[in-house]
Formats: structure tokens, C-alpha cells, sequence
């Protein structure tokens, strides 16, 4: 930025009431706000020397106030930037559907580089963390990239690929200036009826270890690259094997089957080098998570060898006690458990308040307040955000680019698993079809939750491509395709009719299906309407998770399970219509009826899809 441009933008910031330190930050200037505490050289402004060096000149300067900020998260709609700086908060976070206005790429970078700017204009000028839950894509912000679920992920078998989609997300992120991204989830979801299970990549602990490979596309080769952002391990560990797929539930397990089945994962994105790791809402056998010390700090920090730092889930440390809301004890509990930064979206004064009294009555060691602030200033420090802690606004271009779109069709196309084909697929270019079900025009659904929203929700919610679009556009100029939602209109003259229905979009807490995982009255009556017809009928299941079909399945001639694919829905088109092979192959077992979960590998049930099941053509 030359010299001009500079004073026009500080006169523009300075006009919208912006305290003139954060102005110096926004545009671009050295922030000079007042000598960091202590004497001598500022050795931790200095990127020529070692981390640790520059870490612990950091942390000599620091008071209690300081670290205790630095362990701090709170939720941007319940923090101010001038409360950042005054309090040293270290971190800020957007839960799902917390976003700006507008909700649009710049907009973000707006909305970071000003509370980035509120940290830097505090004495010691520590960068913030800012977190969010960029799941599949940076699917937080409209006109993202967003990419399938993991589930579907899972189905792909392909480590290099989601590699790639890792840092394409990464990307997407950089532009907007968020460096921390909440994923990925690298649980072994063990019962369908967990409302979190399309967050897994699978049912077997290697799944989900090959596919921590997205870490390396999230922080790059090492930390510190021009869009490497912090990657998180969650949720850490066994909340996929809760008994009856309670999400928050009890993991009732055998410390064999829990080292066998749930942590393979951790231990692959400890070895990975993960930034982060966040601990289960979960208990494991009527212990929570977020005070199991013997778990957290002997297992993942000792056993494990993990130098980053923990984060506690959203109010998770309100539930260690069973009681509304969050106590001294609790603080102190969790902090001792080896939690280093606390996310504590609406109470966060609260929590400084509390964990400063128990530091000084002893119920937490200095020496505890110090490790956890080290290993969170380490991650900055690696990150590079004392040296380019802005958004890089050149990368914004890139936020639902087409080459990044192209790589999110391909993730889509090599996650359908074709399981049922009575000589009806792939469909023919140039024919006649009849496309039917509420998820076939319907970017919302077929994206499913944490979609813009936390929940998700059906509807035009962010620019992509319908599975219908997808279909019209792989049929061919010749082709005539119809659609009707309910499936009203078909007849014998149709060489085909396509049913795309499935499961409406939701997320945790709403998810758990205790009611049974059947297709709902809706769909079965769209699907009934094709097969009165008379036509062959194919039917494409939108879902997060295996729904119970085999009493209609015989009616179908044929079945493709299409996960939760994202805003590439051409992908399911390019399979459908045989452009690209099918390839996908079951990450989780597909059970017979609900009655059979949670069903598994080689737990000896007879199940109706074993794991690995999956077509090809020809």
C-alpha cells in the first residue's frame, strides 16, 4: 500500500468511530501501542529466532492477567473488540450461524481483521486465534466451497484427495483471515442412530487414522505457510460409541475396546502434528471428558506425546458437575484435567473471574497456567501471526473458485456407493427422464448441516450446483428431463425415473434418530407414485447415515447411497450418468432394520450392505 492510499484508509476507518491503534492495524501499519512489559530486547517480536526463544521471552513479560486472557475463548457475538484488548482475550470464536453482516468472503475479512486488530492494540500485541467449524469447506460463509461429509469422504477411500480438499479449505479460509479451523472430527461413529454420524469418516478405526491426511492439507507441511491454518483432532475420545448413539452420552466401553477403536485416530493426527485437540461433550463409563486428567494429560499429552494445546467443546466444561452453568470447581477441574483454552462463548469474564481466584488460592498451579499458555503461544508463534496476522485479502478471489469447485464435483462423483443395479444404470444421454424428491433441487439438503447455519436448512442457502442441475446438464441437449417434486406425472413413456430423497439437513443435538431410521411418509409416497407408473425407478438417498429400506428395496430397480455430497451436485450426476465410474464403497455397515444397531465389522450380525460394499459398471 503506497504512501496515499495509506492516509485515505486510516481516514476512512477513523470516520467509523474505529480507536486509532486499530485503524493503524486495519490499514496496514506498524501498531505501536506502548512498550511491551518487562526489559531488555523484545525477543518474541523477532521471527529470526527459535520458537521456544521467542515463547518464553513472551511468557517472562506476562502476568497472570495475560495468560489467563490468552486461555480465554469467547463467541464474537458476545465479546467487543474493545473487550479483547482490555482483557488479553486469546482467542474468538463464530459458533455455527454466527456470521457477519453481510455474510459474504469480505465480509468476513472485515469482521476478523478488526477484533485481530483490537489484540494488537494491547500492550504485549498477542495476535487472537480466531475459530471456526469449517467442516466440509469453509461452509460458515456464503459462496464457499462446500465439499461432501466426512461420511462421504469415507467412502471415496482416497487420503490424497481429502488431503486435497484440506487445503482448499485452508485456502478459503486464509482469504477471510481465519486461522483456526475446528476439524476434522475424527471419531468412530459405532451406532447410525448418533445424530453426528456423517462427521465420521467411518465405523473402523483405519478409516478415519488414513483420512487424518486433511490435516496435512490444513496446516501444510509445517506450519507458518501462506494459508496454513491450525487443524483440531475432535472429539477426543469416544463420543462415536456412546451407548445407543446418545450424542453427549456414555461411552460404556472396555479400556481395550476404547484403545482399540477410538483413539487409532489420535494417535495418527498426533503423529500428523495436529495444532489442536478437542475434548468429547461424552463421558467414557460415567466419567465426562472434560475433567478426565488421567485421559487427557497421561494419555494424549504423555502416552501420545502431543505438544499442542486442548480446547474444551462450546460450555463444555459447564456439564462436568451435571448442573446448569459453570463453577469455580469446575474451572478448576477442567483446567487441571490439562484443558488449556476454555471455550466459554458467553461467560468468558466469568471464567477469568474464577480461574484467577483459584490460581491464587492454589486450587490450580502457576505451573499449570504456564504449560497451557506456552503451548498456545507456541501455535501462534508457528503460525506466523505475529508477522502477517491480517486476512490476505489477495486469496479472497479464490473463495468458491472454479478450479476449487471442480475438486468438490470430483469429491462428490468418487463418494456415491452404488449398491443396488437391475441393468438400469448408468442412465443413457438423450432419454427420457423423470426426476423426482424433495432433495433433488435443493442445494440446502444435499448439503446437510453446518451449511451457513449450524443446523443447516433446506432451500437456496448458498450457490452451487442441484443434483437436478447436475442431471439436466450431464443428459445432454437432446435429452427431456422432467421434474415434479412429488412425483406426480410419470408415466410408462419415461425411460427412467430418478427419485433424490433422503434425510432433511440437521447437525448435533438434533440429529440422534431414537425413533427409528426409516425414510419418512413424504418420500415413500414420491417413490410409490414413480414405481405406479410403471417406469424403472432409481433411487438416490440424501442422508447422513444408513436409513432403514430393506422392506422397499425389492421395488427398486436401482440404489445409489449419495451421503450428503455438498454444492457440487453435478457429481452425482457424472456417476449416475456413467462420466465417472463408481467407485465409492461403504464406510459404515448397512443394517437390516434399526433393531440390528449398532451394528458393525465383524460383530457377526447379518447385515443388509456389508462394510465395503459398493458397485461398479460393467
Amino acid at each position: 500500500m503506497d504512501r496515499f492510499s495509506l492516509k485515505i484508509t486510516r481516514r476512512r476507518l477513523l470516520a467509523a468511530g474505529l480507536p486509532g491503534v486499530l485503524v493503524l492495524a486495519l490499514s496496514g501499519a506498524p501498531v505501536r501501542a506502548g512498550t511491551p512489559a518487562g526489559s531488555g530486547p523484545v525477543r518474541y517480536l523477532d521471527p529470526a529466532r527459535a520458537v521456544a526463544d521467542r515463547v518464553e521471552d513472551l511468557l517472562a513479560r506476562m502476568g497472570l492477567d495475560d495468560k489467563i486472557g490468552q486461555m480465554t475463548q469467547a463467541e464474537r457475538g458476545h465479546i467487543t473488540p474493545a473487550e479483547i484488548t482490555r482483557f488479553r482475550v486469546g482467542s474468538v470464536l463464530s459458533g455455527g450461524g454466527s456470521v457477519p453482516t453481510p455474510n459474504t468472503p469480505r465480509g468476513w475479512a472485515d469482521m476478523y481483521d478488526g477484533f485481530q486488530g483490537a489484540a494488537l492494540a494491547a500492550p504485549l500485541r498477542v495476535p487472537i486465534l480466531y475459530g471456526v467449524d469449517a467442516v466440509h469447506g469453509h461452509n460458515n460463509v456464503v459462496g464457499a466451497t462446500v465439499f461432501p461429509h466426512n461420511i462421504g469422504l469415507g467412502a471415496t477411500r482416497d487420503p490424497e484427495l481429502v488431503r486435497r480438499i484440506g487445503a482448499v479449505t485452508a485456502e478459503e479460509m486464509a482469504g477471510t483471515g481465519v486461522d483456526w479451523n475446528f476439524a476434522p472430527c475424527v471419531c468412530v461413529a459405532r451406532d447410525d442412530r448418533w445424530g453426528r454420524t456423517y462427521e465420521s469418516f467411518g465405523e473402523v478405526p483405519a478409516l478415519p487414522s488414513s483420512m487424518t491426511t486433511i490435516i496435512d492439507g490444513l496446516q501444510g507441511g509445517t506450519l507458518g505457510g501462506p494459508t496454513s491454518v491450525l487443524a483440531t483432532a475432535k472429539h477426543f475420545v469416544g463420543d462415536g460409541g456412546t451407548k445407543d448413539g446418545d450424542d453427549q452420552g456414555d461411552a460404556v466401553l472396555s479400556e481395550e475396546e476404547l484403545r482399540a477403536v477410538h483413539l487409532p485416530p489420535f494417535r495418527e493426527a498426533v503423529r500428523r502434528g495436529v495444532g489442536s485437540v478437542m475434548v468429547s461433550y461424552s463421558s467414557w463409563n460415567g466419567v465426562k471428558m472434560h475433567r478426565n486428567r488421567r485421559l487427557i494429560t497421561g494419555v494424549l499429552k504423555g502416552e501420545l506425546g502431543f505438544s499442542g494445546f486442548v480446547v474444551s467443546d462450546y460450555n463444555g466444561i459447564d456439564q462436568i458437575d451435571g448442573e446448569p452453568g459453570f463453577t469455580r470447581e469446575e474451572v478448576a477441574t477442567a483446567v487441571n484435567a490439562g484443558i488449556d483454552m476454555v471455550m466459554v462463548p458467553a461467560e468468558w469474564r466469568r471464567f477469568i473471574i474464577l480461574l484467577r481466584e483459584a490460581v491464587e488460592e492454589g486450587a490450580v498451579p502457576m505451573a499449570r497456567i504456564d504449560d497451557a499458555t506456552r503451548r498456545i503461544l507456541t501455535k501462534k508463534v508457528e503460525l506466523g501471526l505475529f508477522e502477517r496476522p491480517m486476512a490476505d485479502r489477495s486469496r479472497l478471489g479464490g473463495v468458491g473458485s472454479a478450479g476449487h469447485r471442480a475438486l468438490a464435483r470430483r469429491a462428490a462423483a468418487a463418494s456415491q456407493v452404488v449398491l443396488k443395479n437391475e441393468n438400469v444404470l448408468p442412465l443413457k444421454h438423450g432419454g427420457r427422464i423423470f426426476v423426482a424428491g424433495r432433495a433433488a433441487d435443493d442445494i440446502g439438503t444435499q448439503a446437510g448441516g453446518w451449511t451457513v447455519t449450524w443446523q443447516g436448512a433446506p432451500g437456496p442457502t448458498t450457490p452451487g450446483t442441484t443434483i437436478l442441475e447436475g442431471i439436466r446438464e450431464a443428459a445432454g441437449g437432446s435429452a427431456e428431463v422432467t421434474y415434479d417434486r412429488d412425483g406426480t406425472g410419470a408415466d410408462k413413456s419415461y425411460d427412467v425415473a430418478v427419485a433424490v430423497v433422503g434425510e432433511q439437513p440437521y447437525a448435533e443435538y438434533q440429529g440422534d434418530r431414537v425413533d427409528g431410521l426409516r425414510l419418512d411418509e413424504t418420500d415413500l409416497g414420491t417413490i410409490g407414485r414413480l414405481r405406479a407408473a410403471g417406469v424403472p425407478v432409481v433411487v438416490v438417498l440424501v442422508s447422513g447415515r444408513p436409513l432403514d429400506v430393506t422392506s422397499e428395496l425389492p421395488g427398486w430397480d436401482g440404489f445409489v447411497a449419495s451421503w450428503l455430497p455438498g454444492t457440487e451436485g453435478a457429481g452425482v450426476a457424472d456417476v449416475l450418468f456413467g462420466d465417472t465410474a463408481p467407485s465409492g464403497r461403504l464406510p459404515v455397515t448397512w443394517p437390516r432394520d434399526a433393531g440390528q444397531e449398532p451394528i458393525n465389522e465383524g460383530d457377526g450380525q447379518r447385515p443388509l450392505y456389508p462394510f465395503g460394499a459398493g458397485l461398479t459398471y460393467g
